[in-house]
């Protein structure tokens, strides 16, 4: 091996070491948050593999604290699944355009919304603060903030006619954490954003929920 490919090799076992005690810290904050939010289920996602050299990804499901629910014919609908969520962690030592630094975190929520949230001007703003409220709690910081808010209605037609209209909320995300000190901070403040966006009434730090919230307890 040639003297100007051991600093290449070494920087590259840095950026691997570096990217595994990020994913620990992502790991760590998922465990911390079992306890106070059972209702979260946790699964492991294929990372997108263009976007930069390391990446990890996490997917989240909220369960309905009450059970599943039932819809119209009887059925139970989606297993009293109420939000979905996915988590990805990017990392690139040289860093890119517009990350100010060489994470960058990029998410996606979905939840329900009764259709009188949803018709609300304001819950993309509102729904937005969710983030940004919870990542001004859980982290020490966060730069290029970027991101959309969409109201989704689905309407059923021919042989699904019968089945109610829906209305979900939906949040696509990405910054960059101004450290990698609280990188298990930013999967918390996500998970925060997601429960509040499916109804969770905010847990006071290692305090489980004891009931089952109603709907109209979601934030307007």
């Amino acid at each position: 091996m040639s003297n100007a490919a051991r600093p290449a090799e070494r920087a590259e076992t840095d950026a691997a070491a570096t990217f595994r005690a990020a994913v620990g810290d992502l790991e760590a904050a998922m465990q911390r948050q079992r306890q106070p939010r059972p209702e979260l289920a946790f699964d492991n996602q294929p990372p997108p593999r263009k976007l930069a050299p390391y990446a990890a990804a996490v997917g989240a499901t909220v369960h309905d604290p009450a059970g599943p629910r039932r819809s119209p014919g009887g059925q139970e609908a989606d297993a009293g699944e109420i939000g979905w969520g996915s988590f990805v962690l990017l990392y690139d030592p040289a860093g890119q355009d517009g990350w100010t630094g060489p994470f960058r975190v990029v998410v996606y929520l979905r939840a329900d919304l009764e259709a009188e949230i949803a018709a609300d001007p304001l819950i993309g703003q509102v729904g937005w603060s969710w983030l940004t409220e919870a990542l001004d709690a859980r982290t020490s910081g966060y730069r290029q903030p970027s991101g959309t808010v969409t109201r989704v209605v689905t309407e059923s037609f021919g042989a699904k006619q019968g089945e109610p209209t829906a209305t979900s909320f939906e949040l696509r995300a990405s910054w960059s954490p101004a450290g990698r000190a609280d990188l298990g901070g930013h999967l918390e403040a996500w998970c925060d954003a997601l429960c509040t966006a499916s109804g969770l009434p905010p847990l006071p730090e290692g305090v489980s929920a004891l009931r089952a919230p109603r709907r109209s307890e979601r934030p307007r």
